[in-house]
């Protein structure tokens, strides 16, 4: 039986791995990029590396990590150093000119506009998330235990609220976070975002 533990050191290649096999809106993306670091590099190693105590895991009976859920307490803050400190150092080594209109080039650029205040509903909810399951994992409660060890720490240091973004293009997604609390906000094109007012621990 699969168990959640705290996110350790050591366990990063295994998020890494785990980010890239499900960032294609839930699919495989291994191959999309010309560097398939880059997925990790933005998406999950920045959160273990400034907030480990808000990464989770799902471990196999075998000891393997297939799923984690990481984020921030507080979205304006952790952007503002993914700007200053993390990407200047982690996105350097990746170069921009003459890179086209690939996926590549649009998810550095992405990486590169991220700064505080770029998400609209980061005052009411200024929590975020990342989760992903690999597909032996999913549809087994996993998700949803995951983001409620996730909610429950988050209300132990009194957040007051939690977004997440995904593709409109991951209908999984789009259809299990309401299942499991989260109400649709308004979004960027080409996403669906949704929040989640928090209450007192439990």
């Amino acid at each position: 039986m699969p168990s959640i533990r705290p996110f350790r050191p050591g366990d990063e290649s295994a998020l890494a791995d785990i980010c890239l096999r499900t960032a294609d809106a839930g699919g495989d993306a291994t191959g999309v990029f010309e560097d398939d670091a880059i997925w990790a590099e933005i998406f999950v190693l920045p959160y273990v590396a400034r907030h480990p105590d808000l990464a989770f895991v799902v471990e196999a009976d075998d000891r393997r990590v297939v799923g984690y859920i990481v984020g921030t307490p507080d979205t304006d803050a952790f952007e503002a150093w993914f700007r200053d400190e993390w990407w200047p150092e982690h996105g350097a080594r990746w170069p921009r000119s003459g890179a086209g209109r690939t996926r590549q080039a649009a998810t550095l650029r992405y990486a590169d506009a991220r700064r505080p205040g770029a998400e609209p509903f980061s005052a009411e909810y200024p929590a975020h998330l990342h989760i992903d399951l690999l597909p032996e994992t999913q549809g087994g409660g996993w998700g949803r235990r995951l983001i409620e060890t996730f909610v429950e720490a988050l209300r132990r240091r009194g957040v007051t609220g939690l977004h997440l973004v995904a593709s409109d293009a991951n209908l999984g997604a789009i259809a299990f976070y309401p299942r499991v609390g989260f109400t649709p906000i308004p979004s960027h094109k080409g996403t669906r975002a949704f929040g989640m007012a928090l209450g007192p621990p439990r």
